[in-house]
């Protein structure tokens, strides 16, 4: 008899037996998804720095540097930036660069990394919906990177970063796919335990959750706690609607599909060849002044 098992990028990531059911019984408000990246901060910035992020490494971020371009003397922010791994990369592709994020924790690592090794980064503890520290019109260009779904006003987020953007100013940003990255998907297996397909359901549940999982890559890792995340369920038009609502001009979609390459090189990215997206990555752009 198939059976239906529950996770949400099986097998890249690697769920608690409690799995999704450990939801939040309330609304999670900001702060306490903020405690809940200084707990995580520790593991995380080893794993990262590990390599053992591979939806990372060998998907996302490819595709969403390629969107970005040429970011040679750009003015630019990282909107929950984290640790700082990708503000890094884009600093030593000769950006200049700030990065911001919630939890101190997280910017405590990504201010030491910035000690040992001095790319001119500026790290500041800030909520990406309160960007007052900075004047309006402060960057060429915004990027944020698998963030903006673990916070719960979007709508605020791009207010201020609108704000903060100058006119013809660029924003990227990739989050988990909404259609199919869902708090009720899960995998429809045969009796062998073969994944059949991807199943889907809850796509319009506003119910705040928190998931509870480990990089599947990550080997001997018994011991150590598994990552707790609050996610913020929205649907694609909830994302888009807003995003025009703030005053952005949309300019790209992409939905990062595995290579058969990849597939083989990486066997875990096989089951999300065809059935669905792991990843949503936008373009939009802050018109210039006169123009919408």
């Amino acid at each position: 008899m198939p059976t239906i098992k529950k996770t949400s990028t099986e097998p890249g990531l690697s769920y608690t037996s409690s799995d999704l059911d450990n939801l939040g019984r309330h609304k999670v408000t900001e702060q306490e998804a903020a405690a809940l990246w200084d707990k995580n901060a520790t593991v995380w910035a080893r794993h990262v720095g590990q390599g053992y992020d591979v939806y990372r490494l060998c998907l996302n971020n490819p595709n969403l540097f390629r969107l970005i371009g040429d970011v040679r003397g750009k003015k630019v922010l990282d909107a929950g930036c984290g640790e700082g791994y990708n503000t890094r990369i884009l600093a030593r592709q000769g950006a200049l660069m700030t990065g911001i994020d919630i939890s101190k924790e997280m910017i405590g690592y990504a201010r030491a990394a910035e000690e040992k090794e001095p790319l001119g980064i500026r790290y500041e503890i800030t909520s990406y919906t309160d960007l007052s520290m900075f004047p309006a019109g402060s960057f060429d260009a915004v990027v944020s990177f698998m963030a903006l779904m673990d916070g719960p006003d979007f709508k605020g987020a791009m207010k201020a970063i609108f704000r903060v953007l100058r006119p013809g100013g660029d924003l990227f940003f990739s989050i988990s796919h909404p259609c199919f990255q869902t708090k009720g998907m899960g995998w429809l297996k045969d009796g062998k335990g073969r994944t059949i397909k991807l199943l889907q359901q809850d796509y319009f549940s506003k119910s705040h959750f928190i998931e509870r999982w480990s990089f599947g890559a990550a080997k001997g890792i018994e011991d150590e706690p598994p990552f707790s995340i609050a996610y913020f369920p929205r649907t694609l038009s909830e994302y888009v609607n807003q995003l025009i609502g703030a005053g952005f001009v949309l300019k790209k979609l992409q939905e990062p599909r595995p290579s058969a390459r990849l597939c083989r090189d990486h066997p875990e990215f096989k089951h999300w060849r065809n059935p669905g997206a792991i990843f949503l990555q936008v373009h939009a752009r802050k018109p210039r002044r006169g123009c919408r």
